[in-house]
């Protein structure tokens, strides 16, 4: 019943906002009474931590999901980047419900530092997943770090310019530019194809080319 209950305060949350949203809506989305609500959590604010708690675990299945499939390393970093642009930017509910716990966050110590504790632990794996695959410009701990702190800050930065311009994490063309973005920044880039170069065209003779073939404008002669 809590883990049933935590899925249905994130949807509810996610919904219509924690400050908009009730016990009376969660019980309803889980389809039980509100009552039951209270047999497991006393508050609001509990169903609050209940329902991050079930975000990051969501999110942890999704990534060991992804990471047991193995193989090369760089394409290992590469698709857990694509996924995370679809599970925290492009899908609209964790996208809201992560800025509403970061809303929180200002002024709630609890709920912060288990933000923090999650956020961590996002590092880490990104600091981990960057030693192994090595990239161009990570040599060792150091440098994986601040490639993971800026694969975060843009996360992150998206995340909040999507507020006013939800447009930008709407459809597989916006999704495409992120992911680029992103691989930019971990030195992994797709590079594009380069066009051929134009062949060079014949120049035509001007009409005050001399009888004996030159141009007069390539003459030394003042």
């Amino acid at each position: 019943m809590p883990s049933k209950l935590a899925a249905s305060a994130f949807a509810t949350f996610a919904r219509r906002g924690i400050r908009n949203a009730s016990l009376d809506h969660v019980a309803a989305g889980a389809g039980v009474t509100k009552g039951s609500v209270y047999w497991h959590y006393r508050s609001k604010r509990e169903l609050i931590r209940a329902a991050s708690e079930h975000y990051y675990r969501s999110y942890h299945e999704r990534m060991v999901s992804e990471m047991a499939g193995g193989g090369d390393p760089l394409a290992m970093l590469e698709r857990i980047l694509r996924l995370n642009v679809r599970l925290c930017l492009i899908d609209r509910a964790n996208r809201t419900f992560t800025l509403e716990i970061l809303a929180l966050s200002v002024h709630d110590k609890a709920i912060r530092e288990s933000w923090r504790a999650f956020y961590e632990g996002v590092r880490a794996e990104y600091v981990k997943l960057l030693l192994t695959a090595r990239p161009p410009g990570v040599e060792n701990r150091r440098d994986a770090g601040h490639v993971a702190n800026s694969l975060l800050e843009a996360f992150e930065g998206v995340k909040l310019r999507a507020l006013f311009e939800p447009a930008i994490c709407s459809d597989a063309a916006e999704e495409a530019r992120i992911v680029s973005n992103l691989l930019e920044i971990a030195g992994i880039a797709r590079p594009a194809t380069a066009a051929p170069a134009a062949s060079p065209r014949r120049r035509r003779p001007s009409r005050e080319t001399s009888a004996a073939g030159k141009d007069p404008a390539l003459s030394c002669k003042n």
